[in-house]
């Protein structure tokens, strides 16, 4: 039996949808269903200020746009993430200041932030990894004492809850994903939410390729025109359409991801009494959306060895990141692993298994058979 480490679920009604988008004669951006979708996440957790965009990497890039990103101002951000986060002020001149992380949860380290602050300081960018919320009252208690930005990168937290409010509620920008690797997904996909008020008309702007083209369709004004920097940050209606289908569903899709959730929770626990590996730790407050499961084993060869037997039962597990500290990147600006030892040291130890609301139930049962046998015999 094959597993993949992903595979997208379908609910049924993506090309019903899809079709009505196709056939309105409004395929592009911030049509009908950009417009349902919006209403969705309103009414379901008051977000506002949505702005769906063709990828969180996009809705990344327009956060620090939004926020004026300028040469040389540095954004801490945990060296353990995607690449998208680090690129997002990259390419406008901006530095990452790379943090460590806390091995509890892989989200960045609260303690180490102040530390790294200097008078170019201008942003935060936390992550919620494997959909645990970072510990963002913390974070923006930092940042209003210091002046500073929050974006969350909460590509992979959709649905996730912080003191039963949804991740990137509290930030001043958030980012969502709907990669098909994500939970909730159209294929290619995102969301920027503008938690500024004061903001959301300009991010409007620079949506719209610079211009102020969404007067013009509020009926405020019968012509647009270039008006400021932008670039074309719209998803299409069409998979918009397919993202409303998803996010439909978001109960029954989460709610098969937690049974598997707990299964392997139930089948790691011993191995963790043992001392041999550890898996996520995180408050009552924080209820994750189930995105991903991972592990961190007691060392590197053991995290190998485990990687080697279950590909050679079907099973794809996957390493997780490479810290971007010690990427070719990393190292252009000017780091090095020994930098953050704590980060390379369990990312060269952890491990994902599949996770995905589709893993029929034979699935399931090979999966946690196959494994089981596999901790045992690398544990004796």
């Amino acid at each position: 039996m094959k597993i993949p480490f992903n595979r997208p679920y379908i609910t049924g009604k993506e090309i019903l949808y899809m079709e009505k988008a196709l056939h309105s004669g409004k395929q592009s951006g911030n049509y009908h269903f950009n417009s349902k979708v919006k209403e969705l996440m309103k009414l379901k957790y008051g977000l506002e200020g949505v702005f769906l965009t063709p990828s969180c990497t996009a809705a990344l890039e327009m956060g620090a746009l939004l926020c004026g990103i300028q040469p040389g101002d540095e954004v801490i951000m945990p060296s353990y993430t995607f690449s998208s986060t680090a690129n997002s002020v990259l390419i406008f001149g901006g530095v990452p200041i790379f943090c460590e992380v806390n091995p509890k949860d892989m989200n960045i380290d609260v303690s180490k932030i102040e530390s790294l602050i200097t008078p170019n300081t201008k942003m935060i960018i936390p992550i919620d990894y494997a959909g645990v919320p970072c510990d963002i009252d913390f974070i923006m208690k930092i940042a209003d004492k210091h002046n500073l930005i929050v974006m969350q990168d909460c590509a992979q937290s959709y649905g996730s809850l912080y003191n039963n409010e949804i991740c990137g509620k509290k930030p001043h920008l958030a980012c969502y994903s709907f990669h098909e690797t994500k939970n909730y997904s159209c294929g290619e996909g995102g969301a920027l939410v503008v938690n500024e008020v004061s903001w959301r008309e300009r991010a409007s702007f620079i949506m719209e390729k610079g211009t102020d083209r969404n007067k013009v369709i509020k009926g405020v004004q019968n012509r647009y025109s270039w008006i400021e920097k932008g670039s074309s940050y719209l998803l299409s209606d069409i998979l918009a359409a397919m993202l409303l289908a998803q996010l439909e569903a978001e109960e029954v899709i989460k709610s098969k991801r937690q049974i598997l959730i707990q299964l392997y929770r139930n089948l790691f626990l011993p191995y963790q009494r043992q001392g041999v590996l550890s898996i996520s730790q995180y408050g009552d407050n924080k209820i994750p959306n189930a995105h991903a499961f991972w592990v961190i084993f007691h060392n590197n060869l053991m995290r190998n060895t485990f990687i080697d037997e279950m590909e050679k039962v079907g099973i794809s597990a996957y390493i997780g990141y490479v810290p971007l500290h010690s990427s070719k990147m990393g190292a252009v600006l000017g780091y090095s692993p020994s930098n953050l030892f704590l980060t390379d040291d369990l990312a060269s130890r952890l491990v994902r298994i599949p996770v995905f609301a589709g893993m029929l139930e034979n699935e399931i049962e090979y999966v946690l058979e196959e494994t089981h046998k596999i901790l045992k015999s690398i544990t004796k």
